[in-house]
């Protein structure tokens, strides 16, 4: 609970333009930030969701500091071209998305990282409903064979990226 509580504080002062000398926190190191379990700590949902909203604080106030500096077309050109990375990936075939673990390796289910992808690649090229809190929580079964969790991971991390940048 210390560990969460204490950055908890400085993520405020971060945000409060507080931060000790030299210390900046971005959306980005909230995004990877990971605490310890602890018997009798804080429910692991409460802390997440606490901290996909400083993710969110942090996001629109880095998008304004990069609009006041560079203007909006420049962090809106930053948001198309990653999302045309997403949906250049997601445009490959079904079953090749992504790397694929070996065969006595678990990754994620293909078949179920395949169906949210293309709800994702909907959001980017039609508008179909998809929110940041869908991304970041969804969870896929393992399987046999899978794709390679890492990299599916991180491709989730982009498209709330660039939802963030949009909104």
């Amino acid at each position: 609970m210390v560990e969460v509580d204490d950055f908890l504080v400085r993520a405020r002062a971060a945000f409060e333009g507080r931060a000790r000398s030299g210390e900046r926190l971005t959306a980005d190191q909230i995004k990877t930030i990971a605490f310890g379990m602890q018997k009798g700590g804080y429910s692991t949902a409460h802390v997440d969701a606490a901290l996909e909203r400083l993710e969110d604080a942090f996001a629109a106030r880095e998008r304004g500091e990069v609009s006041r500096l560079h203007g909006d077309e420049a962090w809106l050109a930053e948001a198309r071209q990653t999302a045309q990375v997403i949906t250049n990936r997601l445009g490959r075939p079904e079953g090749q998305r992504f790397e694929r673990v070996g065969a006595l390796s678990k990754g994620y289910n293909r078949v179920d990282v395949d169906e949210f992808a293309d709800r994702i690649r909907r959001y980017f090229e039609e508008g179909r409903p998809v929110t940041a809190d869908e991304v970041r929580g969804v969870v896929f079964p393992a399987q046999y064979g899978g794709y390679r969790e890492a990299q599916v991971d991180l491709l989730l991390d982009a498209v709330v990226d660039v939802m963030l940048a949009v909104r």
